[in-house]
């Protein structure tokens, strides 16, 4: 379980987080949404255990965090972060050793960090990079590394910033595939975005924050319905809520969805 209670973080006398009190275990993808400044950043670093609220507690597998140099090393292989840019947490100019970095550092035995090389490799379809050198591969397929990397702890919560930031279209379909697949293993993933389309389509709940307040929550279909309250926290409906609500279109969750019940829809002849 990876909760916050009634979680406050200030820096210095200005607070950024304000009693919130979330929870990312009730549904296999969370989104966080909100305008630049809202506290998604921060929220994810005290998740992870790099800050530590003033007030309220992160509780993980219920309890408080403990904030010991153990029990911190022991959250950060359950709960991971890739962040925004990959540059920020890739350190080798090959990729073999950039993902078994982590678990060279924890003392994990070769041959299972081969093991585990390999199935991250394969579960992120880096293999056909995967000998060329890490400057010499795209934003995305850094992406896919830094994912790979953090795969490796097979950790239970991957927390993701704009995990479509700077991504093709390709890219971006990648990364959605990506994300179903570590979900079918059974693990969470946590994702702060502005893309409202990618939450909206691949989360099975969202979070809207405002100034460090919780606006809203609950399905993405109910919560993005709300335009006013959307706008309100500096955001846009999803185009697929704008058909819906503008137009009358049925609420479809992706654009496969939208377009295969507009084709089964009767055609009206001309009179």
């Amino acid at each position: 379980m990876l909760a916050t209670d009634n979680l406050w973080f200030r820096y210095q006398d200005e607070p950024i987080l304000k009693g919130l009190s979330l929870d990312f275990s009730r549904q296999p993808v969370t989104g966080l949404v909100g305008a630049n400044g809202c506290g998604k950043s921060t929220l994810f670093m005290n998740l992870s255990g790099i800050l530590r609220p003033q007030q309220g507690t992160v509780q993980w597998q219920g309890k408080p965090l403990d904030y010991s140099k153990r029990a911190l090393l022991a959250l950060r292989q359950q709960v991971t972060t890739v962040f925004q840019d990959p540059d920020q947490q890739i350190f080798y100019t090959d990729i073999d050793s950039d993902i078994a970095f982590s678990l060279r550092n924890i003392g994990v035995p070769e041959a299972e960090i081969a093991r585990r090389v390999e199935d991250a490799l394969t579960l992120v379809d880096a293999q056909s990079f995967r000998h060329q050198p890490i400057q010499c591969l795209s934003h995305g397929q850094k992406k896919r590394v830094a994912i790979a990397g953090a795969l490796v702890l097979q950790a239970k919560y991957l927390l993701l910033d704009e995990p479509t930031a700077g991504l093709d279209p390709a890219g971006r379909t990648q990364m959605l595939t990506l994300i179903r697949r570590i979900v079918a293993q059974g693990n969470h993933v946590v994702i702060s975005s502005h893309d409202i389309d990618l939450i909206y389509e691949i989360c099975d709940a969202v979070y809207v924050l405002r100034r460090g307040e919780l606006l809203t929550h609950g399905a993405p279909g109910e919560v993005f319905a709300r335009r006013a309250l959307i706008e309100e926290a500096g955001l846009t409906q999803p185009w697929l809520v704008k058909l819906h609500s503008e137009l009358g279109f049925p609420l479809c969750k992706s654009e496969d969805e939208f377009y295969a019940r507009m084709r089964a829809m009767p055609v009206k002849e001309a009179s």
